[in-house]
C-alpha cells in the first residue's frame, strides 16, 4: 500500500479541524476500491455528543458520493503515539469493511499500521433478518 496520498489528504484535513474544546485536531483520509480518496476532520460541538470524528466525516463523504468499499484509512493526530479511531468510528468502518488496514500518523513522523479487526475483534452485529 502506498500511503503517501492518504497521509497528505489526512494532514490537510487535520489542518481544517474545528477543535476549540479539546484542542485536539484530527484528520482522516479513506481510500475506496476505485482509488478515490475522501478526507474528513473532527468537528467539535459544545454539546459533546454532537461532535463528529474525522474518520466518520471522511466515511460520510465517501458514502454520500455513492462509494461503499473502503480499502485503507489514515488517521492523523497530534498525540504520541498516534491515536487509533474511537469505538464509534471503528463500528462505522466495520459496517463497510471487516478487516481494513489503518495507518496512524502524527506530526512527529511516528507511524503505526494495524488492522480494523485488531481494534474491533467483536463488532456489534444485528440479528439476521428473515
Amino acid at each position: 500500500m502506498n500511503w503517501d496520498d492518504l497521509i497528505a489528504a489526512a494532514r490537510l484535513a487535520q489542518g481544517r479541524a474545528y477543535a476549540p474544546y479539546s484542542d485536539y485536531p484530527v484528520g482522516s483520509a479513506i481510500q475506496m476500491d476505485d482509488g478515490s480518496i475522501y478526507s474528513g476532520c473532527n468537528v467539535e460541538n459544545r454539546s459533546y455528543g454532537l461532535a463528529l470524528c474525522a474518520e466518520r466525516s471522511a466515511l460520510a463523504a465517501a458514502i454520500s458520493d455513492g462509494k461503499r468499499r473502503p480499502v485503507a484509512v489514515v488517521v492523523a493526530t497530534v498525540s504520541s503515539p498516534p491515536a487509533p479511531p474511537c469505538g464509534l468510528c471503528r463500528q462505522a468502518l466495520i459496517e463497510f469493511a471487516e478487516d481494513l488496514p489503518i495507518l496512524l500518523v502524527n506530526e512527529a513522523g511516528e507511524r503505526r499500521e494495524l488492522r480494523l479487526a485488531e481494534l474491533l475483534p467483536e463488532p456489534f452485529k444485528l440479528p439476521e433478518r428473515e
